[in-house]
């Protein structure tokens, strides 16, 4: 009997996908374990293997379709000594049901722009439309004056009150600059006469949106900010690069997400999730790395750092990020987290507040190390400050548990030499 190809389930939440690519065509064989299509999840670009083998009778949906629901029947395997006419019986009796034809964008025909409201608008016996503010109308009906022969000065070349009464004469130079924008390829021309060009939305913006819009407006957000100076936290990252001999290179951000995951070991109240039902206090520090990838926003994951070291936590580091800006994370990599790091400092961004990644209940905001002078036993110093804003889900962590989970991690990080105790 035929075998069905159905749209897997990628990730426990996930509920439909695109279909980004066929690697099989129709009539091509197909063994236990080959790739045969690649569909982007709500994070990620994944490959599906076959879990049976035989020949590849039929594609019901094609590559590039968008929305394609989980359980969806997408392409059909004949059995050895099967043919169409087996295929189409089944497809036929009921047992399964054809996909439907992938959307396709529509564009906008001539005809079917969205007209300007009527008082602005006055038709030609030619058909050609004549925009018209209603008062110049208006005034061109009263002095019974052919709109065709104006010459508008307005927007887009809209007759105003101005036109009608004379007061305005255009020359032929300033005519030609204030023409509509003619849109070329693929731009097209908003309601303002603005040129733009449309850039898809792929699913993971998408559901990225959706989450922190979601964040935004369910959880109660408060900003607690702190400054840890980091003169010593430098020199032991330029001791330690030294000392490597190229084998590895830490960053400043490899001692944030350590100092973060020790934090929350010392500090427990702050490794926390909302639920209706209770607060969930974590075992370990899972922490989430927001990474900027061509598709959009990932968080990949450390899991148990504070378990790791400063070296480790380096490599998995680079090695989840670079995974993620090529779309090969497993969901398991990116999906849970108990505390999540998000540092723009790179970018000499001084300070920001950060959405909070849900379920989790606090996200960090890292900025740049900035050198300002500061009084220490009654001298004036110079030192490098950064700057760290704990963004906070009020349900879980209020104000003082945040505070004092800050002050834990301000230690670690003005003290690094704590984290390797």
């Amino acid at each position: 009997m035929p075998i069905k190809v159905l749209m897997p389930a990628l990730s426990p939440t996930m509920t439909e996908g695109n279909l980004a690519k066929w690697h099989k065509a129709e009539g091509d064989t197909v063994e236990s374990g080959d790739v045969i299509a690649e569909i982007e999840t709500d994070k990620a670009t994944m490959e599906v293997e076959a879990v049976d083998e035989g020949v590849l009778g039929k594609i019901l949906v094609p590559a590039g379709t968008q929305n394609v629901k989980v359980n969806e029947l997408i392409a059909v395997l004949l059995e050895e000594g099967e043919n169409d006419n087996d295929m189409e019986a089944m497809l036929k009796g009921g047992e399964a049901q054809t996909a439907p034809a992938p959307k396709q964008e529509q564009k906008p025909k001539a005809e079917e722009k969205k007209p300007m409201p009527l008082a602005q608008q006055q038709t030609a016996p030619s058909g050609e439309r004549i925009f018209a503010s209603p008062l110049a109308r208006r005034i061109a009906e009263q002095k019974n004056i052919d709109l065709k022969t104006v010459k508008g000065s307005g927007p887009r070349g809209r007759i105003v009150k101005a036109d009608i009464e004379g007061g305005v004469s255009v020359s032929a130079s300033s005519s030609a600059a204030s023409a509509p924008a003619q849109p070329t390829g693929d731009q097209k021309v908003n309601e303002f006469g603005m040129l733009y060009t449309e850039i898809p939305n792929n699913n993971i913006k998408k559901i990225t949106a959706s989450r922190l819009q979601e964040s935004k407006q369910t959880v109660p957000h408060f900003y607690l900010t702190i400054e840890c100076r980091i003169d010593e936290l430098l020199r032991t990252r330029k001791i330690m690069n030294e000392q490597a001999n190229g084998e590895y290179k830490l960053s400043v951000n490899d001692f944030v997400v350590k100092a973060s995951a020790n934090a929350l070991q010392a500090y427990p109240k702050a490794n926390v999730s909302w639920a209706d039902d209770a607060v969930r206090q974590y075992v370990h520090s899972d922490i989430s790395v927001a990474v900027s990838t061509p598709n959009g926003l990932i968080t990949p994951i450390v899991k148990q750092a504070e378990r790791k070291g400063l070296k480790e936590i380096s490599a998995e580091v680079k090695d989840l990020a670079g995974r993620a800006r090529e779309g090969k994370l497993k969901p398991e990599e990116f999906q849970g987290g108990t505390f999540s790091v998000s540092n723009l400092g790179m970018y000499g961004i001084k300070e920001f507040g950060a959405i909070i990644n849900p379920p989790q209940a606090c996200i960090l905001a890292v900025g740049a190390g900035e050198q300002k002078p500061y009084v220490d036993g009654g001298e004036i110093k110079i030192g490098t400050f950064m700057t760290c804003t704990l963004s906070v889900d009020h349900r879980s962590v209020d104000g003082a548990v945040g505070a004092e989970y800050l002050q834990v991690l301000k230690t670690y990080l003005e003290n690094p030499a704590a984290m390797l105790l």
